[in-house]
């Protein structure tokens, strides 16, 4: 007879399964917490070790100090960032992008914070509160003293700032904290064209000047995002890298949760206008999409603009068609009032063309290249009158040939001027004209009394004065004589020989200078 069955023996395999199961979670417990373990030493003694905190807080320091160079550049990258702006030049509003110390008292805020410094915080506030003043102030006067009063593509583009500009403002600042952190600060001049922070300060000048609400608020936000996002990015790099702080468990958790809601609260409204963006942006597509349903596949949209501030919503189009439309204009109008739900007040303007399949494209071509050569003619103009500015003579004395894209003008004698100063005169046209090449021919005036040596070669002052005379060899179709101490005046005979310059030596006693050859000589 077989005997009965204990009941503990039924349950044996299962408790088996479970003990194994609970012991390979043990050990990938383990394993994770080996893991995270190795990687938290690694970073203490191989990241954060290797980093000299008092050096770098040393240097944000001085950074975040309210002297006489950080006002003055503050001032000249205001100026430069609203001329910029008001010519609708990218090239020189990244110059004062360059420029603009502003960087340094906004960082010292995040490291302020991180490290419970509160003197360090109230100093970097302090400084960047006149900073921030100042070029407010001087960019709406020097708007409200300009004659060009207009809203150009740069200054608009800094008026409706939306969630992708903190996120720019996010990945620079840590690009730049890290730099900073780790002495790489070379990077600070690519964090610094990347998130902007001067041109927004100046398009808050322009709107104060011009009393335009929308392009003060607009940049104004666009300004305080960067500003706010760069500061918490840093104090967020400085607690990450283990800098030493005096705040106590309490104090820190609270801190957490107050830059928390601060990037909350600046992501709730840029979220609102990247939202209306891209409800703007579908809204073009299906204003073009009801016009182009009202004629056939050989007309074509010329020109489109929709004024989303207005009430009712404006559109004003121009179509280029074979057949006009004469109900076209209403039948658009009540079937965009009724996708948009809202009244909508079109304007439709219809040019006939031939019909052709390619006629309404060749209509096109034809009107974007008389308004591509209006542009040209009004820009050519334009540079023709500030060269006779700056040249003193007439605009009838200024040889403008636009097919080539060269401007030359003959410049009178200037009391004062020297042949360094008609040169800064053509580089600051040329400046504003990239594609066009600038000459602005000097009077014979003296050339540098000296070109400076070291023990190297020319010294800095001496490589300008070099440049100078360079330049004006090119300007000025006469020999250049250099005297003074031979193997100097030799040496620098050589440096610009090698530059195209027909260049003469004459030893003599004392420090090389410049002449002006005589046809004698």
């Amino acid at each position: 007879m077989t005997e009965p069955q204990s009941p503990s023996t039924g349950t044996a395999a299962p408790d088996k399964v479970e003990e194994k199961e609970a012991t390979q979670v043990k050990e990938q417990a383990s394993t994770f917490g080996s893991v995270v373990f190795s990687l938290r030493r690694w970073w203490l003694r191989d990241v954060v070790g290797t980093v000299d905190q008092s050096e770098v807080i040393e240097k944000r320091r001085e950074d975040c100090l309210l002297s006489e160079r950080y006002l003055f550049m503050t001032a000249m990258s205001a100026g430069i960032a609203v001329l910029g702006l008001l010519l609708s030049s990218p090239a020189v509003v990244i110059g004062a992008m360059l420029l603009s110390p502003l960087m340094g008292p906004i960082m010292g805020l995040g490291f302020a914070l991180a490290i419970g410094d509160y003197q360090w915080l109230k100093q970097s506030a302090r400084s960047l509160a006149w900073g921030t003043v100042m070029a407010i102030g001087l960019t709406g006067l020097l708007v409200y003293m300009s004659p060009i009063q207009t809203i150009t593509p740069e200054i608009a583009a800094r008026t409706q700032p939306n969630l992708f500009d903190l996120f720019v403002a996010l990945f620079s600042a840590l690009a730049g904290a890290y730099a900073m952190i780790r002495g790489r600060e070379g990077t600070i001049v690519g964090v610094a064209i990347a998130t902007a922070l001067m041109p927004p300060l100046a398009t808050v000048g322009f709107g104060l000047a011009t009393w335009n609400w929308t392009v003060f608020s607009g940049a104004l936000l666009l300004y305080v995002t960067n500003l706010i996002t760069i500061a918490l990015t840093a104090w967020g790099m400085a607690r990450l890298y283990g800098f030493k702080t005096s705040l106590s468990q309490r104090n820190t958790v609270f801190q957490n949760v107050a830059v928390g809601s601060v990037f909350i609260g600046l992501a709730v409204p840029l979220g609102f206008s990247l939202q209306q963006i891209a409800w703007e942006t579908n809204a073009q597509r299906i204003v073009r999409s009801e016009i182009q349903e009202q004629f056939d596949n050989r007309s074509l949209i010329d020109e489109l603009d929709i004024q989303f501030g207005t009430e009712p919503l404006t559109v004003n189009a121009t179509m280029l068609t074979p057949v006009l439309q004469p109900e076209a204009e209403v039948a658009i109008e009540r079937s965009l009032s009724g996708r948009f739900e809202q009244p909508v007040e079109l304007t439709l303007v219809q040019y006939q063309v031939g019909t052709s399949a390619s006629a309404a494209e060749q209509a096109q071509l034809s009107a974007a290249r008389a308004s591509e050569e209006a542009d040209a003619n009004a820009r050519a103009e334009d540079l023709a009158q500030r060269l006779s500015l700056v040249a003193g003579v007439p605009e009838s004395d200024v040889t403008v040939d636009r097919t080539r894209r060269r401007a030359l003008v003959r410049a009178e004698v200037l009391e004062g001027a020297t042949l360094a100063a008609y040169r800064a005169l053509e580089d600051r046209i040329s400046a504003t004209e990239p594609d066009w090449t600038i000459q602005l021919l000097p009077p014979a005036a003296a050339l540098p009394s000296v070109i400076e040596f070291g023990e190297e070669g020319p010294t800095m002052a001496g490589s300008r004065a070099l440049g100078v005379i360079e330049w004006a060899s090119t300007r000025v179709d006469v020999p250049i004589m250099l005297v003074g101490d031979p193997e100097q005046a030799q040496a620098a005979a050589d440096i610009l020989s090698e530059r195209g310059v027909s260049v003469a030596v004459r030893p003599s006693l004392g420090p090389v200078r410049a002449e002006w050859s005589s046809p004698a000589e």
